[in-house]
């Protein structure tokens, strides 16, 4: 049945008719245009569809779009701020981690909330928060060397 939901949407207010159950995925992808969020596996098991609910990563093929009525919602478009890259960003690209780039969104938004939770998050913590995430280029040391560069600018060392 559609209805209309509202939401904030990379901090601004967003709208959108839609049938309730249909994949916040969709949503972003097709009604919104936002394509940075991407089609993995479609069954919530490669990480690739990953944004921001309220603060926490989440599988947005799995999500109905009913379920961010009221909430927060971040996707990889809304990481940068007033054209300068976020810390997780750089840190992705000075690191290599992008090779197709196809997971990437995905990985970078499941960094961010795990160092939102936790900006001094050391390797294993990193790792085990990334492992959700599938690389088919395999950059995943590339991943982990990225993140950890990244929460020690975000909590204000020098970046490796």
């Amino acid at each position: 049945m559609e209805q209309t939901i509202q939401f904030k949407l990379n901090g601004r207010p967003a709208s959108v008719t839609a049938d309730g159950e249909r994949a916040l995925l969709w949503v972003l992808r097709t009604d919104l245009e936002l394509t940075g969020t991407k089609f993995g596996c479609g069954h919530g098991l490669c990480g690739t569809c990953t944004v921001i609910v309220n603060n926490e990563a989440v599988l947005s093929c799995q999500l109905p779009v009913r379920n961010v009525a009221g909430k927060d919602v971040l996707t990889i478009e809304g990481l940068a701020k007033d054209g300068k890259l976020h810390p997780l960003q750089k840190a992705f690209i000075q690191h290599g981690a992008i090779q197709c780039g196809f997971c990437t969104p995905g990985m970078i938004l499941r960094g961010y909330s795990l160092l939102l939770k936790n900006a001094q998050a050391g390797k294993e913590e990193i790792i085990n928060g990334m492992n959700l995430h599938l690389c088919r280029c395999g950059t995943y040391a590339r991943v982990v060397d990225a993140v950890q560069t990244a929460a020690s600018e975000l909590k204000g060392g020098s970046p490796r």
